[in-house]
């Protein structure tokens, strides 16, 4: 299946249109939003084993294309992502490196929660504990729902061509800046009425850095 007919059958701008978006209307309350600790690590567990459990064909490349949605489209909205992970242009597209290489040798706390297991070629990530919604907002749990809804049945290749869409953050790294390259999450800014604008998430990601390193987060 082409780029052409997965846009044409809405498998990427249903996951733009289906989100009711939230509106912080003035400075105080998104300075107040930006002192609430990430939590990041316990967030990208969760998000990890919420992936796990209500996918499937939940692989190493489709886990990684399920958390670049979530937090790319969450920045879009209010500037700041859901995990803190940074994606590289891989071939198979956007990639959190360092959670796929974690992903063959866990850590503590990752290996706690989800196993790998091996169906020849094809490793599927399956939960070892209960999804914990501790430290989710509304908007992240809503996100991860609609996400799982949408690309519940979808296969690692139909997911990473949706990925791989003309114009969206991972093509235009790649075709700027070539391979292995970062992705900027200001990338993910349009014109649709429920993005920000480009100067506001700007300034909303440099207060939530400023903050973070004032309180010695991340």
């Amino acid at each position: 299946m082409g780029q052409s007919a997965l846009a044409k059958d809405g498998w990427y701008s249903s996951c733009l249109s289906w989100i009711h978006y939230y509106t912080i209307s003035d400075r105080s309350s998104r300075f107040k939003e930006n002192m609430i600790l990430t939590h990041h690590r316990e967030k990208l567990i969760n998000a990890i084993i919420y992936f796990a459990k209500n996918t499937n064909y939940c692989g190493k490349t489709k886990l990684m294309k399920l958390l670049f949605f979530l937090d790319f489209l969450h920045f879009k909205q209010t500037g700041k992502s859901v995990t803190g992970l940074d994606y590289f242009t891989w071939e198979r597209g956007p990639v959190p490196k360092d959670l796929f290489l974690e992903l063959d040798k866990m850590e503590p706390d990752l290996e706690a929660a989800v196993r790998v297991v091996h169906y020849g070629d094809f490793r599927q990530i399956v939960p070892k504990k209960k999804f914990e919604d501790t430290h989710f907002t509304n908007r992240e749990k809503e996100l991860m729902e609609r996400i799982a809804f949408i690309y519940k049945d979808v296969k690692a290749d139909e997911i990473s061509e949706i990925s791989h869409l003309k114009n969206e953050p991972w093509h235009r790294t790649l075709v700027e800046k070539g391979q292995n390259q970062r992705i900027d999450y200001l990338l993910s800014i349009d014109d649709a009425d429920e993005s920000l604008s480009y100067d506001e998430a700007k300034e909303r990601m440099e207060e939530i850095g400023e903050t973070q390193r004032i309180l010695g987060i991340g």
